[in-house]
């Protein structure tokens, strides 16, 4: 999985998302988004506002 899409989801929003809301609207498992979120949260790109809720970092 691409990260930079999972980044783009998170963007498009708006608003915190859930690993499943991301997962459903990219269409794929929310395993393969939580993997990616790890990478993006590793390279500073991704916060969790509260708690199993992410965003982009702007």
């Amino acid at each position: 999985m691409d990260e930079n899409k999972v980044l783009e989801a998170m963007t498009q929003s708006g608003e915190p998302m859930k690993t499943g809301d991301i997962a459903k609207v990219l269409g794929v498992e929310s395993k393969v988004v939580s993997a990616a979120i790890k990478k993006l949260k590793a390279a500073g790109k991704v916060d969790s506002p509260k708690r199993c809720y992410y965003q982009a970092k702007p």
